[in-house]
């Protein structure tokens, strides 16, 4: 009796010292059924926190590891990755849905086909299809996803896939409970997936208010260790000083996507901890190369000789980025240095007057309302732009687009000129290549430069066949200057990720890829 009422004493006061955590993040995610969208705001509130994959990648390691999936297996001929699951993993249990069986082989069934077939009672339940799926065309490289029994379940592929096992860690590979579809598409409401989500994860959606607040309780049930806070608070604050001020009034713990002056500022401030690594990403501006006069190679040529970027860098990321020349960044295996496009109005002129245009164009520029990581201050990286075209006779008008909205009308491809970033999933290479430049990304719209080459195409497409991965490289060497020599983009930064916290905080460990793991924060 002294025992048992030791650890009730025990319990409750581990119990009592766990505190709620509140996060200052940058934007509304699009929705909760991660796999119909590609933003990084979306998996952070989606993915990172309510669901499991079977792998992960553990980017302190540079090595996949189990989640879902106790281990796995790949055949000698690489056509067939065998899952073995954990036993016991529960999904959430809420007001809307009570599992009555954990994970099985079934769910991992019922997550894939509902994207590879089009056949499929659920496949047309996203309304915006599924980019990642289709960017990376699974549909074709995936021949069969089996249920061998209860726990194991096996992928069957067309041909040998390089890049597979590492796609299985995105946030686009999370598993779905069957049992749940089952009940909304019986009650019609499969739109329910999008607002009332269940996973495995470690974390379970409580309400969420758009433009404001998302709130997530401690999932009970979650199969790994608990996570050490009680309660986990999205405060949704666009703007990157409002942030700041929230994190040193106490209104929030951690603040996501700081300002470069915000962050110089935060490391002479001793009320404030800066946590901060190489970034696993690009900012960038995209020419809509379906667009005129955007199709012509000697006006993207002009308009990058014409951007002085030394002054974008300075202004907008002053001393927390580097510049970025080409597609991916320099802890990418296969980078290679290329040489830039150095800031020469008079070159950009004279290729403008041989493209057809001595006396420029008029065209738009796109940008986001509000700050992120890759790019911190939108408005001010437009003007800049704006300013620099008009010294070579281009009218650019800028768009301020909400960033739902942007994402929505540039993967459709309305776009001129884009400000973008894309941050890398996995630590391979072809996650910037197939997304960005692969002509199948044309479809689902994340090839933001609209653009397709045969040559292009086939260098993408036989590196992900090539297990070796120096031949591999070889061939992301020849792409990278494609690209590069094409003038697809204007390459600007690869930033530093920095998250502010108060100095209560510890266990928080920042991510290259910008993925978000709360799991084992201590509140003091």
């Amino acid at each position: 009796m002294r025992l048992i009422s030791s650890l009730f004493v025990l319990l409750w006061a581990v119990t009592a010292e766990a505190k709620p955590l509140t996060v200052c993040t940058e934007a509304s995610p699009d929705g909760f059924d991660v796999v119909q969208y590609n933003s990084l705001t979306t998996t952070n509130a989606s993915a990172d926190v309510l669901f499991n994959r079977l792998i992960d990648y553990d980017a302190a390691t540079g090595k996949l590891v189990p989640s879902l999936a106790e281990k796995w297996e790949i055949s000698p001929d690489g056509l067939s990755y065998t899952f073995t699951l954990k036993k016991n993993v529960s999904f959430h249990s809420t007001d809307y849905f009570k599992p009555t069986r954990p994970l099985n082989a079934d769910d991992v069934v019922f997550t894939f086909n509902r994207m590879l077939d089009s056949n499929h009672p659920w496949h047309k339940s996203a309304a915006n299809g599924y980019p990642h799926a289709q960017t990376f065309q699974l549909p074709k490289h995936i021949k069969a996803v089996k249920k061998m029994d209860a726990q194991t379940v096996r992928f069957e592929l067309n041909a040998p896939e390089a890049t597979f096992s590492a796609l299985l860690t995105m946030g686009f590979a999370s598993i779905y409970s069957a049992e749940y579809a089952h009940q909304l598409l019986a009650a019609g409401k499969t739109g329910d997936l999008n607002t009332k989500p269940i996973g495995t994860g470690p974390f379970v959606l409580k309400s969420y208010q758009k433009d404001s607040t998302i709130r997530f309780d401690v999932s009970a049930q979650y199969f790994g260790n608990k996570p050490k806070i009680d309660k986990l608070i999205y405060a949704i604050t666009p703007d990157a000083s409002v942030r700041v001020q929230k994190l040193k009034a106490g209104e929030c713990q951690i603040a996501l996507s700081p300002k470069p002056q915000d962050v110089l500022a935060a490391r002479q401030d001793k009320s404030i901890q800066v946590i901060e690594t190489p970034a696993f990403s690009t900012a960038f501006i995209a020419f809509n190369s379906q667009h005129k006069p955007f199709d012509n190679i000697k006006v993207r040529q002009a308009l990058n000789y014409a951007f002085d970027k030394k002054a974008y860098l300075k202004q907008v990321f002053d001393g927390t980025a580097t510049a970025a020349d080409g597609p991916y960044p320099p802890n990418t295996w296969s980078y290679i240095n290329l040489e830039d496009y150095k800031y020469d109005p008079a070159k950009a002129k004279q290729l403008l007057a041989e493209a057809g245009f001595p006396n420029g164009f008029s065209t738009t520029i796109w940008i986001r309302p509000a700050g992120s990581t890759l790019n911190p201050n939108p408005r001010a990286g437009g003007e800049l732009l704006q300013a620099d075209l008009a010294k070579i006779g281009v009218k650019a008008e800028l768009k301020v687009i909400e960033w739902g909205e942007l994402i929505k009308r540039a993967k459709a491809g309305e776009h001129d000129l884009l400000f973008m970033g894309w941050s890398g999933d996995n630590g391979d290479p072809d996650n910037f290549l197939t997304p960005q430049f692969a002509c199948s990304s044309l479809e689902s719209g994340l090839n933001f430069a609209r653009y397709c080459d045969p040559q292009l195409d086939k260098l993408i497409s036989n590196g992900k066949k090539i297990a070796d991965q120096a031949a591999r490289a070889r061939l992301y060497e020849t792409a990278q200057k494609i690209i590069h020599d094409q003038a697809l983009w204007i390459p600007l930064a690869h930033p530093i990720a920095a998250v502010l916290t108060k100095p209560n905080i510890s266990g928080y460990k920042i991510n290259p890829f910008s993925r978000q793991d709360f799991s084992n924060v201590i509140v003091k």
